[in-house]
């Protein structure tokens, strides 16, 4: 009786293990949902201290292993601005800080950080390419230059993404007046950039030029392609048209929350400073365009004269997908907040090269956001003043007049830079 029974309970257990075994293997391979601990994962030891010396001796040392050529070449700017860099964040952010984990460990340092953020933004690379070098993994590399990205807007972004001031004004109309086009203020273009990773639903909206999802930068650049305005985030879908239409632009020049100009061309003197614009903007004040079938010595020359000065918005896009591959290549992110920052960030930094190296002759070859807040006013005044300033802006009679007296203002300027 007792064997019958001790053959049964064995039977029992031998069934409970495989009953067990089959749930262990199910569980072992089904594939765990996005995020969360992942079974079986590899604990790999980096010896952060090491990279971190082995940084600090190829660039920052008293006698680096690479020469600032190669630091420029690499990092996109100088070591003196790089240090400022991450100086600013580790004071802004606690996260660029190093410190110690929950284990004890010490983290990476802030040059580490910055580094791996700015590797992957002037490469275009994916984040586990910076492991090898920065004994940093995957997901921390990520976090790195998606703080990096909002610290550069918030710490820097009202110094070097800002409108034009009363002497900046000053220096751009003087800048531009030697070139023969007084109160011209930059030229204006939009520029699209890839978004691989664009949400199924939103390919409609977001197909741009080419083949795919695509994000419009509309920007502002001077002749030292100095960006000094950044509209980011709408659909590829639109053309430069719609998105001028919904640029904050044109509403700050009616609004007066830029420097007043004032100018004269061939006689007539004019209220607002304008942009050189490609033909597809609209016939407004505060745009010069080319002629579209110019006749004549006259006409022809100044054609060819402003689409050689309309060049330098051109330029400024040219040097930003130089200097940061990420904005060339297709967005990876998901989230089209982070693109905004990634961005802006990128102009910002863009700008403070500029700052940093102006007078030097650099080669670049080597390497909720879409729209700003309404804020209603109902001031009488301020409305009929807005209205006033946006007729007169938007008019087409004014462009064609200011367009005219330009060719004749231009004419003028050859003629005496010739004869001196």
């Amino acid at each position: 009786m007792s064997s019958s029974y001790d053959s049964s309970e064995e039977e029992f257990d031998m069934e409970e293990e495989e009953d067990l075994a089959m749930i262990l293997a199910m569980h072992i391979n089904k594939k765990p949902k996005h995020g969360g601990s992942v079974m079986g994962r590899q604990k790999i030891w980096r010896d952060r201290i090491d990279a971190h010396n082995r940084l600090i001796r190829h660039y920052f040392a008293e006698n680096p292993t690479y020469p600032e050529s190669y630091f420029r070449r690499r990092f996109r700017m100088s070591t003196e601005l790089f240090r400022r860099i991450a100086e600013k964040l580790a004071s802004h952010d606690r996260f660029f800080q190093q410190r110690r984990n929950a284990a004890g460990e010490l983290g990476h340092s802030t040059f580490q950080k910055v580094t791996a953020s700015l590797r992957m933004l002037a490469y275009g690379i994916p984040a586990n390419l910076v492991d090898d070098h920065l004994a940093m993994g995957e997901s921390q590399a990520i976090m790195c230059v998606k703080r990096f990205a909002v610290g550069i807007v918030q710490v820097f972004g009202e110094e070097y993404l800002r409108s034009p001031t009363a002497e900046d004004a000053v220096r751009l109309l003087a800048m531009n007046k030697a070139r023969g086009f007084p109160g011209m203020l930059g030229s204006i273009d939009c520029m699209h950039w890839s978004w691989k990773n664009c949400p199924k639903a939103w390919h409609g909206q977001f197909h741009g030029q080419k083949k795919g999802s695509t994000i419009i930068l509309e920007a502002v650049a001077d002749q030292e392609t100095w960006i000094w305005h950044a509209f980011f985030g709408m659909p590829g879908s639109l053309n430069d048209i719609n998105v001028v239409n919904r640029s904050p632009l044109m509403n700050k020049i009616a609004n007066g929350e830029l420097p007043p100009v004032q100018f004269v061309a061939n006689g007539r003197r004019y209220n607002y400073g304008y942009y050189l614009a490609d033909v597809i903007y609209p016939k407004w004040q505060t745009f010069v365009k080319p002629l579209k079938k110019p006749e004549g010595k006259k006409n022809l020359d100044f054609h060819n004269a402003q689409a050689a000065a309309r060049k330098d918005v051109e330029r400024a896009f040219g040097i930003l997908q130089a200097q940061f591959a990420i904005v060339r290549g297709p967005a990876r992110f998901w989230d089209q907040k982070m693109l905004w920052y990634i961005m802006h960030a990128c102009v910002i930094m863009h700008n403070m090269i500029i700052e940093n190296e102006r007078g030097q002759d650099l080669d670049y070859s080597q390497y909720e956001l879409l729209g700003h807040p309404v804020r209603v006013r109902r001031r009488a005044e301020r409305v009929a003043r807005f209205v006033a300033s946006y007729h007169a802006i938007r008019g087409p009679a004014s462009h064609n007049d200011l367009q005219k007296d330009l060719i004749e203002e231009w004419w003028a300027w050859n003629g005496r830079q010739r004869a001196s």
